[in-house]
């Protein structure tokens, strides 16, 4: 039996690929490590969505492959969406790797482990029969605070927007069944978790695959009655699928958060049109205008991104002028990258690098200016927090956060009362808003 160690990047979705690898080893008798020096085998889980996140990804190969010549590994082991997109070049470059598993061959870590043979994953656009989604039988060890879980309740996505490689490296979109998510609920609640945020590459179209109707409005309402479940958090809504039905269950279920996290990419119509995504910026208003009448104090999460080709100047101010008379709460922005196998990297017209990042930091500068602002609004008001544990910014500090607040994505509330006693890691409090911190909160337990 082996020591393992284990590193994982990349987004939550990746990291449940991770903890489904982990409890798959343990229940075979091998260990977990967290000291790369003592691993005997070491398993990079990677991610290649856009350029920084493949290189990052073998730095971290490249890193770990030292631990060959100082450490005591024998073993290295490439997973995940690098894996699976560069089987080929991983093999003939990287010749420290021993074995290289792609997305859907997470049920082979084993083999890889005991050094059988595992064939290469397949090339991009593999056939439908090959594609791999865990289950509620699948074992599985989180690696999350105990009293919060990730759900991975669908894998793989059916759109084409024409800067994303996802679709070729995880396949078709398919759903869970909701029997298979709803054991798997009453597994986390037991074990602690007292939040489940809901993930999948398009949260929005579950159960469209299944047949269907109004499937993750479905699918809350059947989670919404698990026990020891206080909060349920979706993540990663395509705006074109988010239902009246869905909003209604947002707004009159407590155990639901109003919490809704929809990537917009763009607004301009023609910048949107060559993304292959549809939509305008009339539309988006309009639906955003539905939003947060059918959901009473909704936070609203976007993402954007700059330097598409073809962005022109005006459609970069139409972006600007949007975001500023929404007021998103949160708001994240990335600079286009030009991926190999996706279709907009035949485009013309390309931005120059420097214009994309001058373009990022005015919409982020704008961006920072709103969010202070709204989260002053919050001042002075009694809201409950789930309780994280000890602040990374002091010892004096406990982190926690709020409904509005997404865990390793948004900003924390900071509670700095001594006087309140031992605040638990899963604990919900009550706690008096007293001040604004940029993205964070500070605050005092309410007794």
């Amino acid at each position: 039996m082996a020591k393992v160690g284990f590193i994982s990047l990349g987004c939550p979705k990746n990291l449940v690929d991770s903890e489904v690898m982990i409890g798959i080893l343990r229940q075979e008798g091998h260990t977990l490590t967290a000291d790369p020096r003592q691993a005997d085998v070491i398993v990079v889980n990677t991610c290649s969505f856009v350029r920084d996140a493949t290189q990052e990804s073998i730095d971290a190969v490249l890193e770990a492959a030292r631990f060959k010549d100082s450490g005591r590994c024998r073993r290295l082991i490439v997973a995940g969406c690098l894996a699976e997109r560069y089987p080929r070049e991983i093999r003939r470059d990287l010749a420290e790797v021993d074995a290289v598993l792609g997305t859907n061959q997470i049920a082979q870590i084993a083999r890889a482990v005991a050094g059988e043979p595992v064939p290469l994953p397949g090339t991009c656009g593999r056939g439908n029969g090959d594609l791999y989604l865990y289950d509620h039988t699948t074992p599985r060890a989180r690696i999350t605070p105990r009293h919060r879980a990730y759900v991975k309740i669908a894998e793989g996505c059916d759109h084409a927007c024409s800067f994303c490689i996802i679709p070729k490296i995880r396949g078709r979109f398919r759903s869970r069944p909701i029997p298979s998510l709803m054991h798997e609920a009453r597994r986390l609640a037991a074990e602690g978790a007292r939040e489940l945020v809901l993930v999948s590459q398009d949260t929005t179209s579950y159960g469209a695959d299944l047949g269907l109707e109004d499937g993750l409005a479905r699918l809350l309402e059947a989670l919404s009655g698990v026990g020891g479940v206080r909060w349920i958090r979706v993540l990663y809504m395509h705006p074109h699928r988010i239902g009246d039905r869905l909003l209604d269950v947002m707004a009159g279920n407590e155990k639901i958060c109003r919490y809704v996290d929809m990537p917009l990419q763009h607004v301009s119509r023609h910048v949107l049109r060559a993304m292959k995504r549809g939509g305008s910026r009339s539309m988006y208003a309009r639906l955003i205008e539905r939003i947060r009448a059918r959901v009473p104090e909704v936070t609203l999460r976007t993402t954007m991104m700059v330097g598409f080709p073809g962005e022109t100047e005006e459609d970069f101010r139409e972006l600007m002028a949007f975001c500023r008379e929404i007021e998103f709460d949160r708001l994240g922005v990335f600079e286009y990258s030009d991926e190999e196998g996706t279709a907009a990297r035949d485009l013309r017209a390309k931005v120059a690098a420097r214009t994309a990042a001058r373009r990022k930091r005015e919409l982020m500068r704008q961006q920072a200016a709103i969010a202070a602002r709204r989260n002053r609004a919050l001042v002075g008001r009694e809201l409950p927090v789930l309780i994280e544990g000890p602040s990374e910014e002091s010892a004096l500090l406990v982190a926690g956060r709020l409904e509005s607040q997404a865990p390793e994505i948004d900003g924390v509330c900071l509670i700095n009362d001594s006087a309140a006693g031992p605040l638990a890691p899963g604990e919900f409090r009550t706690v008096r808003i007293t001040r604004a911190l940029g993205h964070d909160l500070l605050g005092t337990v309410v007794r």
